[in-house]
């Protein structure tokens, strides 16, 4: 029996060889495609939407309205016929108002950059007012004050005059973002020139600027929020030339022609061109807050200056 007994191995031996066969080496997951990859990432940065439309009908068993999943902000544009001017405008406001009240699960007012984001993190959509359309100004810094005073925070400046000038000085005290959507080149030159805040373009179109024009708005900061159709790589090669004309630092994204179809499409087609996260960042909101930021930073540097008259 002492015979036998010498001939066993050590248990921890067996032990050893047991545990080898039955731990194999982990093997490590496949890399995520840029689809998967896309996805986290909007999961992690919602997407702050430059212009969105108000639906022609509020039908209350469609609210809230239909949005890409990865939003995470919306201005809410208020644009309406010149006919209408600030009566209608005011309409706007408030049936947005109205919109919001309906729908506390889903969206919640913001007035600025903190409080959109705390949106955010309650899991809240945040629902910015503006732009407002420079028609609907009636050439009155006053009604300008006025818009402010009702939460606007964004003005759309499509002409340069006298009165565009003062306007501008006054939105950058104030604290109201200048959207330079649909503007010819010169004013976009003309309004750079004065402004000292980020501009936004809410409804950019790169391809009728210039690379010259485009070179400008990203030496002031500002962000071309630019639309994403039912193709991506049209969208794709749009933001290219953006990033390379202006800058990383000056994309930004308007909203969807169809917004069941989501940002990550387009937000893969971005990582298969080679984009890095920091910019992707950028594009889904971190721009376009930036430039929110610093309008509000400037506001509150400059409220000892005199009101326009």
């Amino acid at each position: 029996m002492a015979d036998l007994d010498d001939h066993h191995p050590p248990f921890s031996a067996v032990s050893g060889a047991v545990g080898a066969l039955e731990s194999p080496e982990p093997t490590p997951p496949p890399p995520l495609d840029e689809t998967a990859r896309a996805r986290a990432l909007l999961a992690a940065q919602p997407v702050l939407e430059g212009h969105t439309g108000l639906p022609a009908l509020l039908d209350p068993e469609d609210l809230p309205p239909l949005r890409a999943p990865e939003t995470g902000a919306q201005f809410w544009s208020l644009h309406v016929d010149p006919d209408d001017g600030v009566l209608g405008t005011l309409r706007r406001i408030d049936t947005v108002r109205a919109l919001v009240a309906a729908c506390p699960d889903d969206l919640r007012m913001a007035y600025s950059t903190s409080e959109m984001i705390h949106a955010r993190n309650c899991g809240r959509v945040a629902s910015l007012l503006g732009p407002v359309a420079w028609t609907a100004l009636g050439g009155s810094a006053a009604t300008l004050r006025a818009y402010h005073a009702l939460g606007v925070r964004a003005v759309t400046v499509t002409g340069f005059d006298r009165f565009a000038r003062e306007a501008v000085r006054e939105m950058n005290r104030i604290g109201l973002a200048v959207d330079l959507s649909g503007a010819d080149q010169d004013t976009v030159r003309q309004v750079l020139a004065v402004t000292r805040a980020p501009a936004l373009l809410t409804r950019a179109a790169p391809e009728t600027l210039s690379d010259e024009v485009l070179r400008l708005l990203g030496g002031n900061g500002a962000v071309c929020m630019v639309v994403v159709g039912d193709d991506p790589s049209v969208a794709a090669d749009t933001l290219d030339r953006v990033r390379e004309g202006a800058g990383p630092d000056s994309t930004g994204l308007s909203h969807l022609t169809s917004p069941a179809a989501g940002y990550v499409p387009l937000f893969a087609e971005l990582l298969r061109r080679g984009w890095p996260a920091r910019d992707l960042v950028g594009l889904a909101h971190g721009n376009a807050t930036r430039a929110l930021r610093e309008t509000e930073f400037l506001s509150r540097t400059n409220r000892i200056r005199p009101v326009a008259a």
